[in-house]
């Protein structure tokens, strides 16, 4: 399980390893094209209904800190599909096709 820390945050944010790295390409692009969006998701079964959006921009810190040692084999379409988000009004919307029930995001207080 990944971990995303954002801006001056200590809260974590809990992705698998392999979504994540997926969302690092992305991310990483737009952000070093200057380019501010949205990161949305849904709050899994065992958190309080509802959803998280992230205001992602330049000037906020990121870190991304994956359990695994080694980069995993990444898929172009998924990186494409999540890129067309991204440049969308709504932003980057992950949904389940991208996670399983165990895998969703995770803000853990």
């Amino acid at each position: 399980m990944g971990t995303v820390y954002y801006g001056g945050s200590a809260t974590p944010i809990y992705i698998d390893d392999l979504a994540l790295a997926h969302l690092k390409v992305v991310i990483a692009t737009k952000l070093r094209r200057g380019e501010s969006f949205t990161v949305s998701w849904q709050h899994p079964d065992d958190q309080e209904p509802g959803r998280t959006t992230l205001w992602l921009h330049p000037s906020i810190p990121l870190r991304f800190v994956f359990d695994e040692p080694e980069s995993p084999q990444l898929s172009r379409e998924w990186i494409e599909d999540l890129a067309n988000s991204a440049n969308s009004s709504g932003g980057i919307l992950l949904v389940a096709q991208h996670f399983d029930a165990t895998t969703a995001p995770v803000t853990r207080p």
